[in-house]
């Protein structure tokens, strides 16, 4: 598979974003946890263009959702809870186990979170929005500062009131 790879700044540091040329493969942000963006030569791409557009929109308070195609990697239990994550609404959060229901695997609540954690498309698939049973934040790939951050932008604490 041929990527183009692009690093694009917010205001949760670079990213890093990968395309396959027809939907968005990856983004990355520096030094996280699970993975590391592929090889691939700089550049941009209109996969990349529209991610970065639909990315500084929800950075700037914008954008509640995005639509830019998408090619997460992973097994299949990894993709039935990568769309799973998905369907949580804007500004809204949701415990592990209610994810490992919600894909008809009840007793899957630590697979869940395995998965959670190697989602390849942070932000846009929302696994930030993933917190524990007792409403505690819990691990993310991109550190706990940038899931407080993504949390609280949605929650309207970074913007005044009417954007």
């Amino acid at each position: 598979m041929s990527v183009t790879v692009h690093v694009h700044e917010s205001p949760v540091g670079p990213l890093t974003l990968v395309s396959d040329g027809a939907a968005l493969a990856g983004v990355y942000f520096e030094s996280q946890k699970h993975g590391a963006p592929p090889a691939g030569p700089r550049g941009s791409d209109k996969i990349i263009d529209g991610a970065r557009k639909q990315l500084d929109a929800y950075f700037a308070g914008k954008r509640t959702s995005f639509d830019v195609p998408l090619a997460p990697k992973g097994t299949a239990f990894q993709t039935r809870v990568w769309h799973a994550l998905t369907k949580i609404p804007y500004g809204e959060t949701t415990s592990y186990g209610a994810i490992a229901n919600a894909i008809g695997s009840p007793k899957a609540v630590r697979a869940v979170g395995a998965a959670n954690g190697r989602n390849p498309i942070p932000i846009i698939i929302p696994c930030h929005r993933v917190i524990g049973a007792n409403g505690s934040l819990t691990g993310f790939g991109g550190g706990m500062a940038r899931k407080e951050l993504l949390l609280d932008l949605e929650r309207g604490a970074l913007f005044p009131a009417g954007r």
